[in-house]
């Protein structure tokens, strides 16, 4: 049986060796292209990034909208110092019409002991002047008195002298029972008139004395008015205090007011009392210049081609805000914005921006 020659065309080893080159050539060039769309697509990443580094290092009119929730920690904060606030003002207008009536009382009041300090002042003024007067007639009287007194003395004594001698007369029957009881009956009023007229000069000196002299009377008086004037000079103080409070609590009110409609320019407010929904927006300190009201905002596709307007800037709040950048990542310090958008799925988007279209379209 002839055999096939090592060298013949219908050999194996010939047979395999253009496929094998094929092959290589074909996974080669593959491998070439695949490095080389690896590269430019590396490339192509890198200097992506890179522009979009510096996109966003030079532009200034981006912002970054902001989902605020009634839930959050700092809403929630907010609402309950408001709501602590509103009370404090509703604790204070409590307390000012309690001190309004409490001073309105203590003014009638002090009218009184003033009204009451008068009347003592000239009633005490009256009883000196009327004892100026009245104090050396008394006295006048009582030496007037003295002298009654002695001769009425001097004429008791010689009364003791008919006494004796009407018992002698009554004894030797001069005389009848009768008319010796009505003479000594006589004889005794005008020991008992004396007697009267003594109690009566020593009560005269009691009444020179009061009139004369600052008697425990006066004292009382006296010391009535000085209790009278030291409630007044209380109630002095006591009101002094009370209108200072009075005016420090209005004041207080006053100061809350103002702390809260500061309040309501804030974003939380508003977020939480709103009846629609609000849509915010960061604005870094940078971009500042074109957060004004009325400012155009514009939404773009990859953050910045293919932009369309969606609304304006409706409110700029004064407050500051920290975030961190969308691009970055780093801490950003700035402002918050209130958006009025015609597309609220914008309030989404990782930027929006300011003013103008960031690119030519």
């Amino acid at each position: 049986m002839a055999t096939i020659a090592s060298d013949s065309p219908l050999s194996p080893k010939k047979s395999r060796k253009p496929f094998y080159g094929i092959l290589y050539k074909v996974t080669l060039a593959f491998y070439r292209l695949f490095a080389i769309v690896t590269l430019y697509a590396v490339l192509i990443s890198i200097l992506s990034y890179a522009f979009i580094m510096g996109f966003y290092a030079v532009n200034s009119s981006w912002a970054a909208p902001l989902i605020l929730s009634a839930y959050d920690d700092k809403s929630l904060d907010f609402m309950q110092k408001m709501v602590l606030s509103r009370q404090s003002i509703e604790d204070l207008k409590v307390d000012v019409v309690r001190q309004q009536t409490t001073l309105a009382e203590m003014d009638k009041y002090r009218a009184s002991l003033l009204a009451l300090d008068r009347q003592l002042e000239t009633a005490i003024k009256r009883e000196r002047a009327h004892d100026r007067l009245t104090g050396p007639q008394l006295a006048a009287l009582d030496a007037q008195k003295q002298a009654d007194n002695k001769k009425t003395r001097e004429l008791l004594n010689q009364t003791h002298q008919i006494e004796a001698q009407i018992k002698s007369d009554l004894a030797a029957g001069l005389i009848t029972k009768g008319d010796a009881a009505t003479q000594l009956a006589a004889l005794n009023h005008a020991d008992t008139d004396f007697t009267d007229s003594r109690i009566a000069d020593v009560m005269l000196s009691d009444s020179i004395l009061d009139k004369t002299t600052i008697g425990t009377k006066s004292l009382e008086a006296l010391e009535k008015q000085a209790e009278l004037r030291s409630d007044i000079a209380q109630l002095d103080v006591t009101l002094s205090v009370a209108e200072k409070q009075l005016a420090e609590d209005n004041r207080q009110i006053d100061r809350l007011r103002d702390a809260i409609t500061t309040a309501k320019q804030s974003p939380y407010y508003l977020n939480s009392n709103g009846d629609k929904r609000t849509y915010f927006a960061f604005v870094p300190y940078d971009n500042q210049a074109n957060a004004t009201v009325g400012a155009p905002i514009y939404d773009c596709y990859l953050n910045m081609v293919l932009c369309r307007k969606v609304g304006t800037v409706k409110q700029v709040f004064g407050g500051e805000q920290v975030i961190t950048h969308p691009i970055f990542k780093s801490q950003v310090r700035g402002l918050t914005i209130l958006m009025n958008l015609s597309r609220p799925e914008s309030a989404k988007s990782q930027t929006v921006f300011l003013g103008r279209k960031p690119l030519l379209f």
